[in-house]
C-alpha cells in the first residue's frame, strides 16, 4: 500500500484582491478554498495518475472536515488522527503584489503522534511506501520524522522523504528511498552558493554518502537533476507553458516520479512523468490533471549525464 503523511495540512484561502490598502476595508474579487499540504498534495497527483493511496496526518475542526470531504470525493482514503484545535487555514492574498499568512496549525502531543505510530506499526509492510512531506505541527520536531524514517527501515518500507533541513538530516542515517531538494533547499543543506550543474551532482552525491539511495532536485526553469543509488545522473528539460501557480508542483514532480517507479522500477521513464507531472501543476490551478500531464510528457528529454 501507498502512505502519505501531512504533519500540518491546511486549508488555503486564496482571495483576488487587485488594490489591496492596509489599514482599510478591501474587498475581493473573488475567494477559492484550497486543500493543501505536501503530502494532501502528493495523494491527489498519485491518485490521479492511477495510483490507489491512504492520506495520513492530523486534522481538526471543520477545515480538518473540507479536507476530508476534499480527499473522499478524490477517491482517496482519509485516515488522519483527530486533534484538538482547527487546521490552519492560510490566507493568499492575489494582487499587484502577493500577500501569504500562513497559520501555525494546532498543536499535536505526544499521544496523538503515538496513535499516528500505533497505526503504522500494524499495516506497514515490506514493500509498501510512505511520503513524508512538509513541515513539523507544533508540538513535533525532527524526532518525530526520524521515528517513523527507523520504522520505515526496519519493515522494509520505500521512504519518499521531502521536508527541511535538520529533519531531513536526522533521517538520512535511516537510507530514504528518495528525497527532493530544490536548488535552494540543497544549497541551505551545505551552506553554499551552487552555480553550475557539476555542483549541483556533487552535493547530491553527498547526500547519498550520508544515507539517501536516491536524490532528487528541482531546479525550477533549469528542469531537474536525478542522482540515482544505480550510480547514474540524469537531467530532464521542462515544458512549454504558462507559470499559473508553483505551490504544489515540487509535490507533484515527486509524486509524479514515483507513481512511475512504482509501475517499472524506471529511473529514465519515472524522471520524465516526474518533471512532466510538476510542471503541469505549475500550468494550472490546484494539482494537475492525468490529461495535461499526458499531454506534456512528449515534450520532457532526459539526459544521462557522465560522472567527473
Amino acid at each position: 500500500m501507498i502512505y502519505t503523511i501531512t504533519f500540518n495540512p491546511a486549508v488555503d484561502l486564496v482571495i483576488q484582491v487587485p488594490n489591496c490598502q492596509l489599514g482599510t476595508l478591501n474587498r475581493s474579487m473573488s475567494e477559492e478554498y484550497v486543500a493543501g499540504g505536501k503530502g494532501i498534495n502528493m495523494s491527489v497527483l498519485l491518485k490521479r495518475l492511477g495510483i490507489d493511496n491512504i492520506a495520513t496526518g492530523f486534522l481538526g475542526g471543520f477545515s480538518g472536515e473540507y479536507i476530508k470531504e476534499f480527499l473522499e470525493s478524490e477517491g482517496i482514503n482519509p485516515r488522519f488522527i483527530s486533534v484538538e484545535g482547527t487546521t490552519r487555514i492560510n490566507v493568499k492574498i492575489k494582487g499587484e503584489v502577493e500577500t501569504e499568512i500562513n497559520a501555525a496549525g494546532p498543536t499535536v502531543d505526544a499521544e496523538k503522534f503515538q496513535r499516528l505510530m500505533n497505526y503504522f506499526e500494524e499495516v506497514l509492510q515490506e514493500g509498501d511506501v510512505v511520503f513524508l512531506a512538509g513541515n513539523a505541527a507544533p508540538g513535533l520536531d525532527e524526532t518525530s520524522y526520524v521515528e517513523i524514517a527507523k520504522l520505515c527501515h526496519a519493515r522494509g518500507v520505500k521512504l519518499v522523504l521531502d521536508t527541511t533541513k535538520d529533519s531531513l538530516l536526522a533521517c538520512l542515517p535511516y537510507q530514504p528511498f528518495i528525497i527532493k531538494p530544490n536548488q535552494h533547499e540543497l544549497e541551505e543543506l551545505f551552506g553554499v552558493n551552487i552555480q553550475t550543474q557539476d555542483e549541483i551532482v556533487h552535493y547530491a552525491l553527498q547526500l547519498q554518502k550520508i544515507g539517501a539511495r536516491n536524490v532528487l532536485v528541482s531546479c525550477g526553469c533549469e528542469g531537474a537533476f536525478l542522482v540515482s543509488e544505480t550510480g547514474q545522473v540524469f537531467t530532464s528539460n521542462i515544458p512549454k507553458g504558462t507559470l499559473v501557480n508553483s505551490v504544489g508542483a515540487g509535490d507533484s514532480m515527486l509524486a509524479g516520479f514515483m507513481a512511475k517507479f512504482i509501475e517499472t522500477n524506471d529511473y529514465r521513464i519515472s524522471l520524465k512523468q516526474g518533471a512532466a507531472s510538476g510542471s503541469a501543476t505549475a500550468f494550472s490551478v490546484g494539482i494537475a490533471t492525468r490529461e495535461l500531464i499526458e499531454e506534456l510528457m512528449p515534450q520532457i528529454k532526459i539526459k544521462e549525464i557522465s560522472r567527473n
